[in-house]
């Protein structure tokens, strides 16, 4: 398995940054963005386009930062070499742990620097909130005791990139955080820690030899498959409880209709490779769903 991963690798070596990124892993930083900044139609004077720009480059920029510290960090630890499912550049040795370090900081600097953008047009507290994420995407699982190995990484992924990012979104709008952007926040929070669940359970057997205690590994093979049919009914809840306060909001519902096929898998039991296919479908989910509500909020704010 390992040699196979290896000469995969090898043949998109021209692309390896864009790999070592992990773009599937993106939507999950646009969607917030998305959301949040179409929350904010109709509540105040009107939408700043750069505003929406730069919380996207923030978001963005924090994404692949995190991934990149979670490829030097397994790297690092040895713990990268079987692993299945996106290219890791150190595991695979495209890059060094230095160089994926360096890529790390890069990113954050991104953000830093978008983020800096923001502070200086809606206010310094962004700066705090900005500081606290970036320690938070470092020690994800960077540092001596990454607390995504302490089956605290779905917490993490909830706040950061669903209510901070989301009702932040919102924040550098309308310089207030409003209800509805913050049951928005839950709605794209469950769906991003979803993708994080389906991640972690084809990685439990991997990670419980690594001495990884991820959710997981802790609750188990059938727990963590319920536990993801569990973030799927949350989620559509909490866009009934969005379409309460705007009611196009329920347009959101469209976008899990794409659920059906990944939830059948994995009460199936799909496992190991298995589960990558389930993993695209679980990004798509969030992406159209985002988009979905995202239009429903817009409409019903104008």
């Amino acid at each position: 398995m390992a040699d196979a991963a290896t000469s995969r690798a090898t043949s998109f070596t021209g692309n390896r940054w864009i790999l070592g990124a992990r773009p599937r892993t993106l939507p999950a930083a646009i969607v917030p963005v998305m959301v949040g900044t179409a929350a904010a139609v109709g509540v105040g004077p009107g939408l700043s386009a750069w505003r929406a720009l730069a919380a996207g480059i923030v978001a963005l920029a924090l994404q692949v930062a995190t991934n990149f510290v979670n490829d030097y960090a397994d790297g690092e630890r040895g713990t990268d070499t079987d692993r299945i499912g996106p290219i890791r550049l150190v595991g695979s040795g495209l890059a060094s742990v230095e160089q994926v370090k360096a890529a790390a900081v890069l990113s954050f600097i991104v953000a830093v620097l978008a983020g800096v953008a923001l502070a200086i047009d809606v206010g310094p507290e962004l700066l705090a909130v900005g500081a606290v994420s970036i320690l938070a995407g470092w020690g994800y699982t960077g540092g001596p005791k990454p607390y995504g190995y302490m089956g605290l990484g779905e917490v993490f992924v909830f706040v950061f990139f669903g209510v901070v990012a989301t009702a932040g979104s919102t924040y550098v709008q309308i310089k207030q955080i409003t209800p509805l952007s913050l049951i928005c926040s839950c709605a794209v929070g469950f769906l991003a820690v979803a993708l994080l669940v389906i991640n972690n359970l084809r990685d439990r057997p991997l990670d419980q030899d690594a001495g990884k205690r991820t959710l997981a590994v802790r609750i188990g093979d059938t727990r963590t498959r319920q536990l993801y049919v569990v973030l799927m009914l949350l989620t559509a809840a909490a866009i009934l409880g969005a379409g309460i306060v705007r009611w196009p909001a329920v347009l959101g519902l469209l976008g899990l209709t794409l659920m059906i096929n990944p939830v059948r898998d994995v009460l199936d039991g799909l496992a190991g490779e298995h589960l990558i296919t389930v993993l695209a479908d679980t990004g798509r989910t969030q992406l159209v769903t985002g988009i979905a509500l995202s239009i429903g909020l817009v409409v019903g704010g104008v």
